[in-house]
């Protein structure tokens, strides 16, 4: 853990010493990095760590770590705040009704994928056009860590032990129900609108909308 870093993603993937299971935890970031550019804001008592995985031959498609990221966060949130009604939203977003708690960033460099986590433990951020929502500060980020860490190595041997379509449905039991209406937006600005189907097991999500389902694969969603 440190004090101040630019961002643990970055400087987690470009340590090449780094190898599978070591943490890099801030107290602070000066340039932490949301999905599709968006910078992500850096509060004291918040939480920013980033954790390393080495792909192997056997493992499951790679895009499905974001399922053991969101499984490992929310159980994480639940020994932290057990009454915290948190749940799941496609891709990588941890939510509190429809304001967002905390969010997963995964980068990838050859077979090395770094995932990210950016947790409100203490101060929700003020993002415009969004909701947020924090834990107030009933844990500190000095002891969040230790717990999502644990609960990470628990579900990343999971996941390579588990049948896929298993370890998605697990997902699926802590994400908000099927038939939820959402919007889908592509990094071109376009959106796309219909119901949640689910996920596959390659993470991907099912878009339902006008009887035919949309196999989702990136973009952002917003709870309708």
């Amino acid at each position: 853990m440190v004090e101040r870093l630019g961002s643990t993603n970055s400087a987690l993937l470009g340590d090449t010493q780094a190898i599978e299971g070591d943490w890099l935890v801030a107290l602070r970031q000066d340039a932490g990095k949301g999905r599709q550019g968006r910078a992500w804001q850096s509060i004291e008592g918040n939480f920013t760590g980033s954790t390393l995985v080495q792909l192997r031959a056997a493992d499951p498609p790679a895009p499905s770590l974001a399922l053991v990221a969101g499984l490992a966060l929310i159980e994480a949130v639940d020994i932290a705040a057990p009454a915290v009604p948190a749940s799941l939203k496609w891709p990588n977003d941890l939510m509190l009704g429809d304001a967002k708690l905390a969010g997963i960033l995964l980068e990838r460099s050859g077979d090395r994928i770094v995932v990210g986590f950016g947790a409100n433990l203490a101060k929700a951020p003020r993002i415009e056009g969004r909701k947020t929502a924090d834990l107030g500060a009933v844990i500190a980020p000095q002891s969040f860590a230790p717990l999502l860490a644990g609960k990470f190595a628990q579900l990343l041997a999971a996941w390579r032990a588990s049948d896929p379509v298993q370890f998605a449905q697990a997902w699926l039991a802590r994400a908000h129900p099927v038939g939820t209406p959402l919007e889908v937006h592509s990094g071109s600005g376009e959106s796309v609108a219909g119901t949640f189907d689910g996920i596959e097991p390659d993470g991907a999500m099912r878009l339902k909308r006008d009887g035919m389902i949309d196999i989702v694969r990136a973009g952002d969603v917003t709870l309708a």
